[in-house]
């Protein structure tokens, strides 16, 4: 017996522009550390401040009012 619940929310397909506006907005944001400089990168914050900014551009059609990603906390 199969019992499916309405809680189930199907999955919404980005548009694969707003995917690749975003994605350079986050590697913008949050460059990638340089190997030898401990002090390069560690103020922006990890890989979940880039998730967390990245599913805002996606929720904001790919435009971010400003550039600068969220402190983290």
């Amino acid at each position: 017996m199969i019992i499916m619940s309405s809680a189930i929310v199907p999955a919404h397909a980005i548009d694969a522009q707003v995917a690749r506006a975003c994605d350079a907005l986050v590697a913008r944001a949050f460059p990638p550390r340089e190997p030898g400089n401990p002090a390069s990168g560690s103020a922006r914050g990890g890989a979940r401040d880039q998730r967390d900014y990245f599913n805002t551009c996606v929720a904001n059609g790919g435009k971010m009012g400003d550039d600068a990603p969220p402190k983290s906390k």
